[in-house]
């Protein structure tokens, strides 16, 4: 029997507003400086490509997985230098109001959120089974830094409300949640893994802390790290430089480059260095500020 071999890498199709873009800055690759973490706004600087399906070049409306335009603005990165993009998705961070379990499967297990608690433009994503395959990752209550290597993936996510029960057990939480067909401002986030493994029932995974932070974040796409080198020349302004025309007004010695349109890119003053006995010890191109206009190069070779 063959035994086929199945691809599960997929293009993300994601959408902007689901997507973070941080960058930093640093004058060189030896810079010591803090790090100062900027945002970007995504919808703004990033644009899905949009198709029709087929290969035939119309415009359309379906996403080209994995294929977006990032379009940034210069005045975000002023300076020369070494500029860090990280794109990655958005992080939604909000405080576990809960941990309970249903009271009609009292095995389940998950976290209460309280949705008062998350941002409005947040709000949207939590839905019933909106936040479903979205990863949690916690911050330590202590150092108030996130847990490192450790998260949990969300499985199921609906609109809940408390409910008080009778229990004979005075170890046992009386309050406890059951689902909602209405919305409510309380979401039940059942996770995995949750349950004790069957070998040994007594140790329960730790699913996280009421009062304790977290973040969700979606998983549409892996995180990418983008670096923009901001240089005084590019290899169209060194061609310039290297290739384009060029004249040289002797007598009032000034030398002028021009670019790829024939206008003037850049202007020097040549001047020579003599001693006392008239010997040339220098020859000095010097950068002119004072730019000569009436040395155009259709105007001197019209001549």
């Amino acid at each position: 029997m063959a035994v086929g071999s199945y691809g599960i890498v997929r293009p993300a199709d994601v959408s902007p507003d689901d997507v973070e873009i941080l960058y930093h800055y640093a004058p060189n690759r030896i810079s010591t400086t803090t790090t100062v973490l900027k945002k970007l706004t995504p919808n703004q600087v990033l644009t899905p490509i949009l198709h029709n399906g087929n290969t035939g070049g119309e415009s359309g409306v379906e996403i080209l997985g994995g294929l977006y335009n990032l379009k940034l603005n210069a005045t975000d990165f002023p300076d020369l230098g070494i500029y860090t993009l990280h794109i990655r998705p958005k992080q939604i961070r909000t405080t576990i109001m809960d941990c309970g379990v249903l009271a009609s499967l009292p095995s389940v297990r998950g976290l209460i959120l309280d949705l008062s608690n998350v941002k409005s433009e947040d709000r949207n994503k939590f839905t019933p089974q909106g936040l479903v395959g979205y990863r949690i990752e916690y911050i330590n209550s202590n150092n108030k830094q996130k847990t490192p290597n450790f998260y949990k993936i969300v499985t199921s996510s609906f609109y809940c409300t408390p409910v008080t029960a009778n229990l004979n057990s005075s170890t046992q939480k009386s309050v406890r949640y059951q689902y909602s067909e209405g919305a409510t401002n309380f979401m039940f986030l059942t996770i995995t893994p949750s349950s004790a493994p069957s070998n040994k029932p007594n140790t329960v995974p730790f699913i996280g802390s009421p009062g304790q932070m977290v973040i969700l974040s979606n998983t549409y796409m892996n995180p990418t790290t983008i670096e923009i080198d901001m240089v005084e020349h590019d290899a169209s302004t060194l061609a310039n430089a290297l290739y384009g025309n060029q004249t040289k007004a002797v007598t009032p010695g000034i030398y002028t480059i021009y670019d790829k349109d024939n206008n003037i890119y850049k202007q020097y003053n040549l001047f020579e260095i003599k001693d006392d006995f008239n010997e040339t010890l220098y020859e000095v191109r010097e950068n002119r500020n004072d730019i000569d206009e009436t040395l155009n190069f259709d105007t001197i070779t019209n001549i």
